[in-house]
């Protein structure tokens, strides 16, 4: 066997060494291996490559479906796991006879965190995840990448880099934000360790990569002080009691990005609201074309169990129609970009018609074929009202949550940094502080603020109960605890609004369909009084209106 060809098998497998039955006896950089070593080195190799062969398969499923994907997986962590387990019984010979190297274990924990974060991704279970950051932790800890740079290759180099991104990703939907500082710190230096040495053409897109975490991070608490962040860890409630915590972890970065989120729920079986709920099935797609996001739609709709419920999320820069008046809400009234890519043929096609049109807006119309089956939508844009009069044409529950379209001079700037309305419905109390510019609280008080938060919640509960005007869609999503909960925050963000004397407008509240009773609900004395008293507590009360003071009436 000549040099080159070892090089090329070592390029191709990445096993550091490969040993044939028939060598060449001048080749003595190899050495010389008894049966059980060999045996043992070809063991490895042989799991090595079936692992890269299943992993690499992954990427042929689709991302969207529930069924498919399942058995693969399972037999992809099978191999995986055989594969670690080996290792670390052999790691000696694998080190002595192989030339095993720390980088090649580091690419295998990598590989198991990522199937463990898609496991995660494709059940909820936030189990998974913390076993992905598990691994990746340990990466980091063990140095495995370490010496990549000595390798002279780039490829190394990138692996390194993506490691980097995906545990900082990891860590997010973890909130462990001051790790995610620390890994943002240290992948800053490698991008640039690692474009000072090669000048690769990607060195745009690693900086760009690098510029939105820090913008995603910088949102999410930018004016939070550290004291609150460890404050807010303290206090949070564990992801299997409130599941907001896994739907919304994906903030919008800033200038709303699209986020859409379709996901089902499966509601109570058997009428016993006591049994666990299983977790949602969901896709987070970010900047998805149309097609794309028709696509897992489609999926979605099509595996929704019988007691199931399509939820939607959006959250994207409107596109408003130049028509001011349309005969079709379905379409004549914008939407949302969901992606600013434009198609050349349709450039060229709408242009010769004398007209632009977003190729990759979703309008209202588009959803029209998905309320075949229970829907529950929340927009979070510019254009929000867009979507307010989506039609029950087959009879199911439709409800929309949308966010307001304009917020007052003195919070644009946070506005567009932070989409206040989906941090109403994420974290109602640290949405109040925001709105009274309060970045500071001490756990005591933050306790305190909590109960009266956790009693604003059951007094809404008991007036959607009580309710006579409450239209039918409602009480046929109230059963679900999540929707119930992202309901009884809506009321909370539109109060909260309507009396803070900053904003000022229909266009500054936000709005729903079908309405809300506005006297049984939305302007309920009780319901103002408590948020009355949060403001006194938190000693803001001059912020807000009293009843009865003024234009207190939004548009619902």
């Amino acid at each position: 066997m000549t040099m080159q060809q070892r090089k090329d098998c070592q390029f191709k497998s990445e096993c550091g060494r490969c040993y044939h039955n028939k060598m060449s006896t001048s080749d003595v950089s190899l050495p010389v291996l008894d049966e059980n070593e060999k045996k043992i080195v070809n063991e490895f190799c042989h799991l090595l490559e079936k692992s890269k062969q299943l992993f690499n398969g992954l990427r042929d499923l689709p991302q969207y479906g529930h069924k498919q994907w399942q058995s693969y997986f399972g037999r992809t962590f099978d191999v995986y796991t055989k594969l670690w387990k080996f290792q670390q019984q052999h790691r000696q010979i694998l080190d002595s006879k192989y030339g095993l190297k720390r980088w090649q274990i580091g690419e295998v924990a990598s590989k198991i965190g990522q199937l463990y974060y898609h496991y995660y991704l494709r059940t909820s279970e936030t189990n998974y995840l913390n076993e992905s950051f598990n691994f990746y932790s340990a990466i980091r800890q063990r140095g495995y990448y370490s010496r990549a740079s000595k390798e002279e290759r780039p490829d190394l180099m990138v692996k390194k880099l993506r490691f980097y991104a995906r545990f900082i990703l990891v860590c997010l939907l973890l909130k462990k934000m001051k790790l995610v500082k620390d890994l943002e710190r240290d992948l800053g230096k490698q991008i640039d360790d690692y474009t000072s040495t090669y000048q690769p053409e990607d060195q745009s897109e690693w900086k760009t990569v690098l510029s939105e975490i820090r913008e995603f991070e910088d949102l999410k608490y930018s004016e939070l002080t550290l004291d609150m962040f460890r404050m807010l860890q303290t206090l949070e409630r564990e992801p299997q009691e409130d599941l907001s915590n896994q739907i919304y972890d994906a903030s919008p970065a800033p200038g709303r990005p699209p986020y859409l989120l379709p996901s089902y729920m499966k509601k109570e079986e058997n009428g016993d609201r006591n049994n666990r709920r299983e977790n949602p099935h969901k896709y987070l797609l970010y900047k998805p074309t149309y097609s794309q996001l028709n696509t897992f739609l489609a999926s979605g709709f099509k595996e929704l169990p019988p007691t199931g419920i399509i939820l939607l999320y959006i959250s994207a820069d409107g596109s408003p129609s130049s028509m001011k008046h349309g005969d079709d809400p379905a379409y004549d009234l914008g939407g949302v970009v969901t992606n600013a890519r434009r198609e050349g043929e349709e450039i060229i096609r709408t242009k010769k018609l004398g007209h632009l049109k977003e190729v990759h807006c979703l309008h209202p119309g588009d959803l029209y074929p998905y309320t075949r089956k229970p829907l529950f939508v929340i927009v979070d844009s510019d254009n929000s009202s867009s979507f307010q009069n989506i039609p029950n044409l087959f009879g199911q529950p439709v409800v929309c949550l949308l966010s307001p379209e304009r917020a007052p001079p003195t919070m644009q700037d946070k506005h567009r940094r932070g989409n206040l309305f989906t941090m109403f419905l994420h974290d109602p109390l640290m949405a109040f502080c925001y709105v009274c510019n309060i970045y500071e609280v001490p756990v005591d008080l933050w306790d305190k603020c909590t109960g009266i938060i956790d009693k604003f919640m059951s007094e809404a509960s008991k007036l959607f109960s009580r309710s006579k005007k409450l239209d039918n869609m409602y009480i046929q999503f109230i059963g679900d605890d999540f929707l119930r909960l992202l309901m009884l925050r809506f009321v909370f963000c539109y109060i909260v609004l309507i009396l803070h004397r900053g904003f000022k407008g229909p266009n500054f509240y936000p709005t729903c369909s079908p309405l809300l009773p506005t006297d049984e609900i939305l302007e309920h004395p009780v319901l103002y009084k408590v948020v009355l008293d949060l403001s006194t507590l938190v000693d803001n009360r001059t912020l807000f209106a009293e009843p009865g003071e003024g234009d207190l009436h939004g548009a619902t």
